[in-house]
């Protein structure tokens, strides 16, 4: 008798008294996967790497993607045994797993984050949840009406050096926070990249507002448990897009190659040849568009003022052509000031640790170094799918898993940024949705 059965039956013998009850421990059964969106951060993120440390845990049971071609190529590459679809409730119909990974584009997540739970199964989605205020509320409204759960996957939250900083914030390091400066930069390598693909159209990733800076506010919510109230932002797009002085299609076919400094060899990326170059007849998806094409229209500078519930005020930006790439943040109280500077590439060496610098007014400056050697996006990664695949009930002394509400609050802020430089005004969050910011989250 399989699971589902099983279960069926003992709710139907439960309602007589005269029956025993069998108590039969689950804990050893793999959660049944399935995976709709598989390319290259579906198939590596959440594909591969998951089988190779939880196949004791986990099995793939469907994968689907519009493209015929990708999703058996990722079938092949994964090696698993498992069906493949083009069609998304006919996967949920036939395979019924218990829990859908949805790694489409950004888009879409709402339309399969919503009929997956509809269709019985838990979710764990790729960040951002959505991209808009009405997708935003359609979740939430699914999750309660199906009592199904989101996970959103915030790796962040999880490397070593960002749970350090939770912790001394929590200990009052620096007493009450007042305010917070924080400037994000993505290199001419990734930040490019993003301008090469589909995140390059806002009604596809809804701007890095929204696709990347979606992990740095989570970041902010969780760092200051507390929500955003209201954010003024200015966005504009004057590196990329229609400012290149040349341009072409993509980087394979252009007569520029000599010439441009953004020229990519995708033919060099065996994996990247095999996902999406030779695929590219069944939906003509450019791996290696042009970052001047003009019809590009999301911003490549951003830059925001964000009110918290609580009173803290955030001066936040994000840069996507810089010569390295990490940030810097500064937590300032009225007792003193944390900040940090994280490398993540750079023309130099990097060190094999972070360095956190606490400095107490009128006081000492304390210089706190983190291993950041343990892992894909500062040691994130493994800790994060620990807790999903191999514990569940891991203890969170730390409250790094994000669940729907998480999810809706960092993409309410990116979204009323996006809408403020749109709409050159001041948003409040709680307009966009159901969901009201709250000073202290419980």
């Amino acid at each position: 008798m399989d699971r589902r059965t099983f279960i069926q039956n003992t709710a139907l013998a439960s309602s007589s008294l005269a029956l025993p009850t069998a108590i039969v421990d689950f804990s050893n059964a793999k959660m049944r996967l399935a995976m709709v969106g598989t390319g290259s951060r579906g198939t590596g993120m959440w594909g591969k790497s998951v089988l190779n440390k939880y196949a004791d845990q986990v099995e793939f049971v469907g994968l689907c993607d519009l493209n015929p071609g990708r999703v058996e190529t990722v079938k092949q590459y994964m090696g698993v045994s498992c069906p493949t679809f083009t069609n998304f409730e006919e996967m949920m119909r036939k395979v019924k797993p218990d829990t859908l990974i949805v790694t489409t584009v950004d888009a879409t997540h709402h339309e399969f984050i919503i009929k997956g739970m509809e269709m019985g199964a838990n979710i764990i989605t790729e960040k951002p949840m959505t991209t808009d205020e009405t997708k935003c509320q359609a979740i939430l409204e699914a999750e309660r009406r199906t009592g199904k759960k989101v996970t959103v996957t915030f790796n962040y939250r999880y490397s070593p050096h960002r749970q350090k900083l939770y912790e001394l914030l929590r200990q009052g390091a620096i007493g009450d926070i007042v305010s917070v400066d924080f400037h994000w930069y993505l290199d001419v390598r990734h930040g490019a990249d993003y301008f090469r693909r589909w995140h390059a159209y806002r009604e596809k990733s809804g701007t890095l507002f929204v696709h990347k800076a979606t992990h740095h506010f989570d970041l902010l919510n969780w760092w200051l448990e507390s929500e955003p109230e209201e954010v003024f932002a200015y966005g504009a797009l004057e590196h990329y897009g229609k400012n290149g002085q040349f341009r072409g299609t993509n980087c394979r076919t252009c007569a520029h190659q000599k010439d441009c400094k953004f020229y990519w060899d995708v033919t060099k990326n065996r994996e990247y040849m095999g996902l999406y170059v030779a695929n590219e007849k069944h939906d003509g998806y450019l791996r290696d568009g042009c970052v001047f094409r003009e019809d590009i229209n999301i911003y490549d500078k951003m830059a925001a003022q964000i009110r918290y519930a609580n009173g803290v005020s955030v001066s936040y930006s994000l840069t996507t052509y810089s010569p390295y790439e990490g940030y810097r943040i500064a937590f300032n109280g009225k007792k003193g000031r944390l900040e940090a500077w994280i490398q993540e590439s750079s023309p130099e060496p990097i060190p094999d640790h972070d360095e956190l610098v606490l400095t107490e007014n009128f006081g000492k400056i304390t210089r706190i170094k983190v291993s950041n050697t343990e892992g894909g996006h500062g040691g994130g990664d493994d800790r994060l799918k620990d807790k999903i695949f191999k514990d569940p009930n891991l203890a969170d002394p730390f409250r790094q898993s994000a669940g729907s509400c998480d999810g809706a609050m960092s993409i309410l802020l990116g979204i009323a940024a996006r809408n403020s430089v749109e709409q050159k005004k001041a948003i409040k969050i709680g307009d966009l949705t159901e969901l009201k910011p709250l000073a202290k989250r419980p």
